[in-house]
This record gives structure tokens, sequence and C-alpha cells, in this order.
């Protein structure tokens, strides 16, 4: 192989482009979504406030309900969340008064309730208007 100087005209002619071309932009887990661009009166998220809706059962959602006048997504987490902590309150009062059936029913609703609400949390989390077939349905009639 001939021994050639290196004096860097050569790479001016050429186009080189970088290794890592993309290595400044933001991944598309880190960039925002136009969700996170929609600020609440509470100054936080819409998504987050969603979440934190359900986050605290239905104390979450009291204070979301009264705090958030103007954003319609807030308030329909806010009501659902209040919504299904009653039924689950009720559910469970009227369970543990039935004797051993009543028991382990409510043995079962407690996990069942949790993963629902977690499924809930999510589901705010990515904005999105998720309606239970019953409780949703008057939430969103309760902000008409």
């Amino acid at each position: 192989m001939a021994d050639k100087k290196f004096d860097g005209t050569e790479e001016k002619k050429r186009k080189i482009e970088p290794i890592f071309k993309d290595f400044n932009e933001e991944p598309k887990s880190q960039q925002k979504s136009k969700q996170d661009d929609k600020v609440a009166s509470t100054g936080l998220s819409e998504n987050v406030a969603g979440l934190l809706c359900y986050l605290f059962w239905f104390v979450g959602g009291i204070v979301f309900l009264l705090i958030e006048k103007e954003n319609r997504f807030i308030r329909f987490h806010a009501v659902q969340s209040i919504a299904l902590s009653i039924v689950f309150f009720v559910l469970n009062i009227v369970l543990t008064v039935i004797p051993i059936i009543g028991w382990l029913l409510s043995l079962i609703l407690t996990p069942v309730m949790l993963i629902l609400w977690i499924f809930l949390m999510y589901q705010a989390y990515q904005g999105k208007y998720y309606k239970l077939p019953i409780l949703g349905e008057l939430s969103d009639k309760q902000l008409k």
C-alpha cells in the first residue's frame, strides 16, 4: 500500500455524514406529545392531572373537581373517579354484610378494583377519555 500523507483536502471533497446523525435529536420516548402541551389551570399537564384524579381515590377526584373549572378532560376523570369510589364503597359494605359468600366476593372485588384503578390511571395518562360502561356515561352527563 502506498504511503500517503493526510492533508485533509480529500475529506473536504467528499461529504461525510456523521455516524450518529440523530444523536442530537430527542428519542421518540422523550418527545413531548400534544397531550403534554395542554396545561390545566392547576399548572399540571392534562394527563398528569387526570392520573392524579384516580391516584388518591375519591379525594383526588373531589380536589380536582373543585380546583379545575375549565378543563373537561380533568373534570371527566375526577367525576368518574368519585363515582367509582362510591360504587366500590357501597359494594364493599353490601358484600361485608352477607355472610361467607359476600366475604369471599369482597376478597375478589378488592384486587379487581385495584387493577381497574391502575388501568384507568394509565388511560388518563395516555390522554384518553376512557368511559366505564355505566359510570362513564353518568360522569359525562354530569359535565354537560
